[in-house]
């Protein structure tokens, strides 16, 4: 019986603390981008992220990032973001999270919505999959 507790105990489940490690990943990412920082923002991002928008699928950190700074040259372009976070579901050392965004910009507020594909890497969360419309 011992042993099926300790089998149980150290099985595959959920990383403790997904939801609080990624939240925090994720609100690190809005006072980044909210104070003109896209380096920072990008820090939540695994090197082998893909992006994928209406526009396309972008392969690799160095490119999204370079994306990111060709779509936003400036604060004013950047705007103020907010994450409105719908449902993490953790699985492993894996999570979906589920949400919404939005840019509140002088001229105007843009927004819509993400499925994020989160992957626990040597203990820290990036994000390996980033669906945005």
């Amino acid at each position: 019986m011992l042993g099926l507790m300790l089998l149980i105990a150290c099985g595959p489940g959920p990383t403790p603390n997904a939801d609080v490690a990624i939240r925090n990943a994720m609100q690190l990412q809005q006072v980044a981008w909210n104070n003109g920082d896209i380096p920072g923002f990008m820090s939540a991002y695994s090197d082998t992220i893909c992006f994928i928008s209406k526009k396309g699928r972008t392969c690799g950190k160095q490119a999204v990032t370079k994306n990111y700074q060709q779509s936003y040259p400036d604060k004013a372009t950047m705007g103020q973001l907010q994450f409105g976070i719908h449902e993490i579901l953790p699985a492993n050392d894996h999570a979906w999270v589920t949400g919404t965004w939005e840019l509140f910009r002088e001229k105007d507020t843009v927004g819509g919505g993400f499925s994020l594909f989160w992957a626990n890497e040597h203990g820290n969360w990036r994000i390996l999959r980033d669906h945005t419309y």
